[in-house]
């Protein structure tokens, strides 16, 4: 038998300790050498929460095009970004909580179910780690969705500016295609030159390897 589904738990004990207003969030693009870190923040609608919510990891392309389609329709939410000149000058941890921050914020939350084992040192209200929270909390889970197709169209978009890298296919990440690439085309301004491959072609004249 597969795991069992994320569920409203822990949504509804931050409600039930008195907070009003709780969102789920999640971050994608911590490991790609191209592009923004994306955040998301999602306040459900407990009688509206679409069928089929799950970690974006485990889910089709086709099926979260579809849920991002519906939790936009029935939910509150905010998406937020730190962009590639944070990310080399912040680290990207703290950018992806630079952009969880700025999503929260966004939203006004006043209790924040945030995934990971680490809480963004300048968010302004309350909040709960939650390790694997995408798999566990349905707030987490639908954060994890519209963060995840909202960065791959970015990526994709970038693609038709930059071709040749492959981001509408590895949306950033280090694949031998996207590695090849940089050798033979460079790096271009969306390249975080603070990752050992891309520094390493800048600066030091290493080939980098799969």
């Amino acid at each position: 038998m597969g795991a069992a589904p994320p569920d409203f738990s822990y949504e509804t004990a931050a409600l039930g300790q008195g907070f009003a207003y709780v969102v789920g969030v999640d971050e994608v693009g911590r490991g790609p050498l191209a592009g923004p870190v994306t955040a998301c923040a999602v306040r459900l609608d407990p009688g509206r929460i679409p069928k089929g919510l799950r970690d974006s990891k485990v889910l089709t392309s086709s099926q979260r095009e579809r849920l991002y389609d519906e939790i936009l329709a029935v939910a509150e939410v905010a998406i937020a970004h730190a962009s590639v000149t944070e990310i080399d000058s912040l680290n990207i941890l703290r950018a992806s909580h630079l952009a969880m921050e700025r999503a929260i914020g966004a939203l006004g939350a006043d209790h924040a179910l945030i995934d990971g084992n680490l809480i963004p040192r300048g968010l302004t209200c309350r909040a709960t780690p939650i390790v694997k929270g995408d798999a566990l909390c349905l707030s987490i889970a639908a954060a994890s969705i519209v963060a995840k197709v909202t960065r791959d169209r970015i990526m994709v978009d970038l693609a038709q500016q930059h071709p040749g890298y492959g981001w509408e296919r590895n949306a950033g990440y280090p694949t031998p295609e996207h590695l090849e690439a940089l050798l033979n085309l460079g790096v271009t301004a969306w390249h975080r030159r603070s990752f050992r491959p891309v520094y390493n072609i800048l600066y030091q004249g290493v080939s980098v390897t799969c």
